[in-house]
């Protein structure tokens, strides 16, 4: 259970991808203008991460080192391939909005990195778990960021909710600001840079003010021999 906690306070926290690692910038600048476009990319990415980590740690031990990346990325396009399909099928709308960004998680570095560093060389269960929270990790950061800039540039929360639920789902958009006239520059990419180091800013800031509150004793402090 230690191994688990740890886990999650890494893919969620101390090693998030999206504010800690900085990986997968491209889809994060390119598609969170929404919290659902943010959203449904994120929960995407976390999918094909639990299912590729699942898929290698068994057979990690039969793929000769020579070959490793290209069998992992086969795996990884696979199961991209089952995710991409499916939204075409049942969520067509949301995913003419996210276009080449779906089959693009097949070049993540996101995916590829916990493939490597951690479903390669740990058992099955763990691996799914490492992959699905530092995918919820990133999804988390897709929502945030596509929250403020939603909010800023368009006045509403939700927005887009019906390419995944249907029309009946556009009862459910939230307008913050009525009879707003939008602000060009957070729905545009710079808008998404800025947005992204608010929330870098952010962590480092709560994360300067816990080492205040609870300073590490001396003993941690001192190097090692």
């Amino acid at each position: 259970m230690a191994d688990y906690r740890e886990i999650i306070d890494n893919g969620l926290w101390k090693q998030n991808p999206g504010v800690v690692q900085l990986l997968g910038l491209c889809p994060t600048l390119a598609v969170t203008s929404t919290v659902i476009n943010g959203f449904s990319l994120g929960l995407a990415t976390a999918l094909v991460m639990a299912a590729s980590n699942g898929a290698v740690a068994p057979v990690r031990r039969w793929v000769p080192d020579e070959i490793r990346i290209p069998v992992f990325i086969l795996i990884i396009a696979a199961l991209v391939t089952v995710i991409d399909l499916s939204m075409n099928a049942y969520m067509h709308p949301l995913h003419k909005v996210l276009g080449i960004f779906i089959p693009l998680i097949v070049t993540n570095c996101i995916v590829l990195a916990r493939v490597e560093a951690f479903a390669a060389k740990n058992p099955t269960m763990p691996s799914v778990v490492d992959g699905f929270i530092m995918g919820l990790g990133l999804t988390l950061v897709l929502s945030l960021l596509g929250g403020m800039r939603e909010v800023v540039g368009k006045g509403t929360l939700f927005s887009g909710l019906d390419l995944a639920f249907g029309p009946a789902a556009k009862q459910f958009v939230v307008t913050v600001v009525p009879d707003y006239h939008g602000f060009l520059l957070a729905v545009l990419p710079p808008g998404a840079f800025l947005g992204l180091g608010l929330l870098i800013a952010g962590r480092n800031w709560m994360e300067s003010r816990k080492a205040i509150a609870h300073p590490l004793p001396p003993a941690a402090l001192a190097p090692e021999h």
